[in-house]
């Protein structure tokens, strides 16, 4: 079973035909919402939006094990993950997607883990690869075949939020490697590693990152980008869902 987690600007997904709705608990909590069973181009799906209905919950208090491990419960081998992101890359401007394949967390105090000690297991998962090859591989496919132009690589840094980042952590980010920056990247990747999930991000731009478009951001022209980008988005996974 495929999962779609939905993020800004993919609240909700339209182009779903609803079967039913679970409305369900986990051991680490409630979900950030409802997740909704359907089928996407006939194919069938679940979707979660991760900031909740009414784009609810801030990126520091989405319960993401709660979300990763309800998703589990219900089957899902593999997650398409949708974030609107922040340009730093020139070859990252808005309206670009990008399919990351490296991130560098630089949240804190976010419950990050399954292995919390609280049940007496613990383990290491490998992380080198952050995205699981394949289903990265899958997105670009569904690109070339849309066809949709993608960047097919890229370094998600993922920062705290909810505020936007000053231009010198933006400096940083770019000095530490990072092309795209974004809120929600981490725990969720790490977590859908552990809990032995296929992974990968589809990253739509949605403004430059502070600092490196000259002008100050317009949370206007971030409106106007979530709209007219989130479909060429929802064309992309339409046609991955089939693949």
């Amino acid at each position: 079973m495929i999962a779609i987690i939905g993020g800004s600007g993919l609240d909700r997904l339209s182009a779903l035909q609803k079967v039913r709705e679970h409305r369900v608990g986990s051991r680490y909590g409630t979900p950030s919402g409802a997740i909704i069973e359907g089928l996407l181009a006939g194919a069938p799906v679940l979707f979660l939006p991760r900031h909740g209905e009414g784009h609810s919950i801030p990126p520091h208090r989405i319960n993401y094990r709660a979300n990763i491990a309800a998703l589990r419960d219900h089957g899902v081998e593999e997650i398409f993950a949708v974030t609107a992101v922040g340009g730093i890359a020139k070859t990252a401007g808005p309206g670009r997607i990008v399919i990351p394949d490296q991130i560098i967390d630089y949240t804190a105090g976010r419950e990050h883990t399954f292995y919390d000690g609280i049940d007496g297991n613990l383990d290491h998962v490998e992380f080198g690869e952050p995205y699981t090859p394949a289903t990265r591989q899958r997105l670009i496919a569904a690109a070339n075949a849309v066809p949709l132009e993608v960047v097919t690589e890229g370094v998600y840094g993922a920062t705290q939020g909810p505020r936007l980042e000053t231009a010198a952590e933006i400096a940083r980010l770019a000095r530490d490697g990072c092309t795209l920056v974004g809120m929600t990247g981490m725990p969720e990747a790490a977590l859908a590693r552990e809990a032995g999930l296929r992974y990968a991000n589809c990253a739509l731009v949605v403004n430059w990152a502070a600092g490196i478009g000259g002008d100050p951001i317009s949370l206007a022209e971030i409106e106007q980008q979530l709209a007219s980008g989130m479909r060429k988005v929802v064309r992309l996974l339409s046609a991955a869902v089939q693949l």
